[in-house]
């Protein structure tokens, strides 16, 4: 009787375990891909992968036990094919930190950097926006101080931009969320404002600019709130929100989504990812670099900065900028290089 309990026991413990690595090897099987617990383990993909051949190699450790010979060969067979398959998911996402290119005059060069409250400094974010020569800036925890100083560093060495930001309140920096244009993209007005927040993502601010002539795509500056415990129905609404600002011909987003592709699902429109928009790093061969956080090697990390963009668009380029992990931001730059597609 008992090794009958046994085995069936040793059997419905499989079959969870078998259930439940493949819910997080590809939530959006189950629609479960924006669920508390499972969006946060899915967005750790190279961790969850690593502890499931640390896992796996546990089991067969315990294989030498002959009485648990066939419980832990198989749980040892299931993590060893979930680890795979993470690998093979992160593999076509693509682990290359830089594809940038040279860029010709109708290229659009895109920065996102989450600076933490301006913490690393005008100087030095006007510095790797100019070496990049950046048309579109996207700078989440940004004020609009910060915004005037690193433009005007920017100007000082051949780089003029205008600065647009939308501040929820002057209590923290992370409420507000600041954007660079160039000139040489047209002129541009700020659809978003302090406030009509009803028009906004929930608690963090975004920036949404249209051209004033309607030539040239719309720019947004994303900043979603991260899915914690107390935040998940803002950040599910965030996402959605973000989505629906993708919803023209041509777009470029980018900025903290708080978001791995993985959480998008069901979001795109189309071949986009979100909304209609694409996600650059994707199409790079950079989108499984972890973005946060610089505490972690690049690897280890979840890439949840992004720069979007419509088909209007082709990407010639993408880096996740690794230099800069000691710069005071928890967050690593990323720069995106788009091609107008001809067609378009």
């Amino acid at each position: 009787m008992w090794p009958a309990m046994w085995r069936f026991l040793g059997a419905l413990i499989t079959l969870a375990a078998l259930v439940g690595l493949v819910i997080l090897a590809w939530p959006q099987l189950a629609g479960l891909e924006t669920t508390w617990v499972i969006a946060q383990a899915v967005a750790l993909r190279t961790v969850i992968g690593l502890g499931a051949v640390a896992a796996a190699i546990a089991f067969l450790v315990l294989c030498l036990a002959k009485p648990l010979r066939g419980f832990a060969g198989s749980l040892a067979l299931l993590f060893l094919l979930f680890a795979a398959t993470n690998a093979v998911i992160v593999s076509l996402r693509g682990l290359d930190t830089n594809t940038t290119v040279e860029t010709s005059d109708e290229d659009v060069t895109v920065l996102s950097w989450n600076t933490l409250g301006d913490e690393p400094g005008a100087d030095m974010i006007a510095q790797l926006a100019a070496d990049a020569d950046a048309d579109i800036v996207t700078l989440p925890e940004t004020t609009k101080q910060a915004g005037i100083d690193i433009a005007v560093a920017m100007r000082e060495a051949g780089h003029p931009m205008w600065v647009h930001t939308v501040a929820f309140d002057d209590v923290a920096k992370a409420r507000s969320t600041t954007v660079l244009v160039s000139p040489d993209l047209g002129d541009y007005h700020q659809v978003s404002t302090n406030a009509d927040r009803a028009q906004n993502t929930a608690v963090l601010p975004s920036v949404v600019l249209d051209p004033v002539n309607g030539d040239g795509p719309r720019i947004v500056a994303v900043h979603a709130v991260a899915p914690t415990s107390s935040q998940m129905d803002n950040w599910r609404a965030d996402l959605s929100w973000i989505a629906a600002q993708c919803a023209t011909d041509n777009v470029i987003m980018a900025g903290d989504f708080n978001a791995t592709v993985d959480h998008m699902a069901g979001l795109g429109e189309g071949d986009g990812t979100l909304g209609r928009c694409s996600d650059a790093a994707s199409q790079a061969g950079s989108g499984a670099v972890g973005t946060w956080s610089t505490a972690w090697p690049a690897l280890l990390g979840t890439p949840i900065d992004h720069v979007m963009a419509t088909n209007a668009w082709t990407v010639s380029g993408f880096r996740v900028v690794t230099e800069l992990d000691g710069s005071g931001s928890d967050h690593r730059p990323i720069i995106a290089q788009l091609h107008p597609r001809a067609d378009s």
